[in-house]
């Protein structure tokens, strides 16, 4: 018996790296995922590899239109929604003082406003599954700070704090959430970090955390594992922020 039998779970951002590794665990415990992403010939590959437990839809997280069809989908093909993981996400480096608006408000719109709406859609599908989890993707630059990347510091912590208020709003209904802050795990996205050494050189676990690592502790916050969690988060960082 998986520790997710019956469940249906969309991942954002599912194509490559974490969310192609939330994926294939989650259905490697028993749910069926909707997997979604805007790089559509990677995500049908991790679909296809999946088999008939996983479906993927090319999505856009900062359309509200596409959040409910990709919700009206899953229901469709699998039944309603009592997970959901928003990995979607990106980073756009840049001294503050040459930073631009529209870069700014490209990575708010995608890595916080995805977020929004991805909770708000999933509503309704979890009501009618009796509740579920939804697990939202932060970082360790939602807890600390970094250089050079001031939008992304600032939307990672804005899913924080829209985690914990989700959590007093959703928890009546049976729905908990949680967010989760990696730090520097090997994906495509960090490839120039993790390829130094130096970096990891003060961290009690001097290396780059996998993407399976975080996998399992996706897996164990959407299953009735984490149960009594909510509001809470949950750091997968090697140590980095114990500094």
């Amino acid at each position: 018996m998986g520790r997710v039998d019956g469940r249906t779970v969309i991942v954002t951002g599912g194509a490559r790296g974490m969310g192609a590794a939330f994926a294939r665990r989650l259905v490697a415990e028993g749910a069926s995922v909707v997997l979604t992403d805007v790089l559509v010939d990677e995500g049908k590959a991790v679909a296809a590899e999946l088999g008939s437990s996983a479906v993927f839809l090319p999505h856009d997280v900062t359309d509200e239109a596409a959040w409910i069809d990709v919700v009206a989908h899953a229901e469709s093909v699998f039944g309603p929604v009592s997970g959901l993981v928003n990995n979607a996400g990106i980073v756009h480096v840049d001294p503050i003082e040459t930073l631009s608006e529209s870069d700014y408000r490209r990575v708010i719109d995608v890595n916080q406003l995805g977020v929004f709406l991805g909770m708000k859609s999933v509503v309704p599908s979890m009501r009618r599954a009796g509740g579920g989890s939804i697990v939202n993707i932060s970082s360790i630059g939602g807890i600390i700070s970094f250089t050079n990347i001031l939008g992304y510091v600032a939307s990672k912590w804005a899913v924080r704090g829209m985690t914990k208020a989700a959590a007093q709003e959703f928890g009546p209904l049976g729905i908990r959430v949680n967010s989760v802050h990696p730090g520097v795990v090997a994906t495509e996205m960090t490839a120039d970090s993790t390829r130094s050494n130096s970096m990891f050189h003060d961290q009690p676990l001097p290396r780059a955390g996998t993407p399976e690592e975080l996998a399992n502790l996706v897996l164990f916050l959407v299953s009735d594992e984490s149960g009594y969690s909510t509001g809470s988060e949950f750091v997968a960082d090697g140590g980095f922020t114990t500094h």
